[in-house]
């Protein structure tokens, strides 16, 4: 009985198992494409993490060769790319640029903040096919700053040689020469000069002041005095062993022209500065919450590089909502600010905070009270999405303030006409030369402090600033070409179309700056649209930024 039960039992298993068998063949008979599909998906998975993780490299990479190629050294790139993990490297990064904190521990970073701000200079006043960063001059400007005096001849012409390079009268390129009077590591007294023999804006750096002789190759012209006298041969000038096609020198030559001293500056003058702060972590400070202090921000954003985007983010209090004490006849307030920027995912970037202090006589403080103080911090960011946090503090009475801002910075890509953000200012001016490229408020040249809310009144002029990124050169003429109008409309009627006068628009390179000052006197109180129309006439590309403003 109880044999026959378990064969009856196993010959039923054996029946169930056959069936679910025949199941699972069946099955497999109907999908014949089911492990085929999953081998694909596997594959194209592990190809978009591959490309994923590549473009991850690749953003690195940018950050050595487009981002701090003249300040790494040589022991900080074998560092960096020993590195195995996106966290290690942005480790790297943070504290690459602490080391050279001028306040190590501070939660901004003056030294950071200059060298984007140089960039952001040399790609304005240095482009020449490429952009400003690349050149030579845009890279002595990076690594050392405005030279203390500068002697340019943007188009050549007569030049009357000093004593050092044999004397006489020739013409040149366009050449300059810049004189630093210290260099930390160098020396005193460094005179670099930069020439454009191919006359098309590209200046390089030279250690040879012949080169900018046009007259260098033609027979018996631009003849030095020993030439002139017959007591030297201009044939000399090529068989030299310095590598120099000067004269020889009147009155002996001085040490700053002996091929060694010369060829000691040049192998100098391109090393990275020596880096002379420590490793410290930057605190980062509680985050505060409330909303008692009312006031208005806005971001935008500058290209300096394919990775790095500079982004001004501009705070504006009105003073009505300050609590001022009088001293002494003096009304005073102090504003504190701070702010700090994370990753989505929380991850600390940067952070930046500031003291306003606010004092005006008493006998101006009514109409002070009706007015506005503007703050602006420039941040140099990475292209992609930030979480952006300011918090503002009335230090007389405690009162706060705070905004949480999502913040894109946008990739600016080089093949294609692209801009800044359009600004509506209420000042934009030119700056003098020993302001240029430092300072709140401060682009390139110019200081554009923009109108937060967008609101002006009739009796100002609203200052228009806008740049202008990869303008494409004609093959033939190699010069950029473009138009420009700006458009002013109300409730979608227009209201005023003005062309760019072309004089207004000569070939700077591919980048260009447009500024305008328009007055607002015609206008009619109410809300506009005021639209910049560029359009590329050599690859036929068109942008037009738009922005709102209200007059009042």
């Amino acid at each position: 009985m109880f044999i026959r039960r378990f064969r009856d039992g196993w010959l039923g298993l054996l029946v169930l198992a056959m069936a679910f068998g025949s199941l699972a063949s069946n099955s497999l008979l109907a999908n014949p494409h089911r492990d085929k599909d999953k081998e694909k998906t596997d594959k194209e998975e592990k190809r978009r993490k591959k490309a994923a993780q590549q473009e991850n490299e690749s953003a690195y990479k940018h950050w050595i060769s487009d981002e701090v190629p003249y300040i790494i050294t040589d022991e900080e790139k074998r560092t960096f790319k020993g590195l195995s993990t996106d966290d290690e490297r942005e480790q790297f990064i943070e504290s690459f640029w602490e080391r050279r904190n001028p306040n190590p521990g501070a939660p901004e970073n003056e030294f950071k903040e200059e060298y984007y701000r140089r960039i952001a200079y040399t790609n304005e006043h240095y482009a020449s096919g490429i952009p400003g960063w690349k050149t030579d001059r845009g890279r002595i400007y990076i690594m050392y700053g405005p030279a203390d005096e500068i002697d340019s001849h943007p188009s050549g012409g007569t030049y009357e040689r000093p004593p050092e390079e044999g004397g006489g009268e020739t013409a040149t390129y366009p050449f300059e020469t810049w004189r630093y009077r210290y260099i930390d590591g160098i020396g005193t007294n460094i005179i670099l000069e930069f020439v454009d023999p191919t006359m098309t804006g590209e200046y390089h750096l030279t250690m040879d002041p012949g080169e900018k002789d046009a007259l260098l190759h033609v027979p018996g012209a631009g003849l030095t005095e020993m030439e002139a006298m017959g007591m030297a041969s201009k044939t000399d000038r090529f068989t030299r062993t310095d590598g120099m096609t000067t004269g020889t020198a009147m009155g002996g030559e001085p040490e700053s022209m002996n091929e060694f001293t010369r060829l000691d500056l040049y192998s100098k003058i391109w090393k990275p500065p020596a880096v002379k702060f420590k490793d410290m972590q930057a605190a980062v400070l509680t985050k505060l919450s409330s909303n008692l202090l009312p006031f208005d921000v806005r971001t935008d954003f500058i290209r300096v590089t394919d990775e790095t985007v500079l982004t001004p983010v501009t705070i504006q209090v009105a003073h009505r909502d300050l609590q001022f004490t009088n001293k002494n006849g003096v009304m005073h307030a102090v504003l504190d600010i701070y702010g700090q920027v994370n990753s989505p995912s929380g991850k600390f970037v940067t952070s930046f905070e500031d003291g306003v202090v606010l004092d005006v006589p008493q006998d101006q403080f009514q109409h002070f009270s009706e007015t506005k103080s503007v703050y602006q911090k420039a941040l140099p960011l990475r292209p992609g999405l930030y979480k952006v946090g300011i918090v503002v503090k009335d230090d007389t009475n405690g009162r706060i303030g705070t905004a949480d801002l999502g913040v894109r910075v946008p990739k600016y890509e080089d093949d294609k006409l692209m801009n800044s953000s359009l600004i509506l200012a209420d000042l934009i001016q030119p700056l003098p030369t020993n302001q240029v490229g430092t300072g709140p408020f401060v682009i390139g040249s110019t200081k554009v402090r923009p109108s937060v809310n967008r609101m002006f009144t009739r009796d100002q002029k609203m200052g228009i600033f806008l740049q202008v990124y990869n303008l494409a050169v004609d093959p033939k003429t190699h010069h950029t070409s473009m138009n420009v109008e700006y458009d002013i409309t109300k409730d979608g009627k227009a209201i005023l179309n003005q062309p760019e006068d072309p004089s207004k628009l000569a070939d700077t390179g591919q980048q260009i700056t447009l500024q305008k000052r328009l007055d607002l006197h015609p206008l009619q109180p109410g809300t506009y649209t005021v639209q910049i129309k560029v359009t590329d006439d050599v690859n036929k590309q068109t942008i037009s930024p738009t922005e709102t403003f209200e007059v009042r």
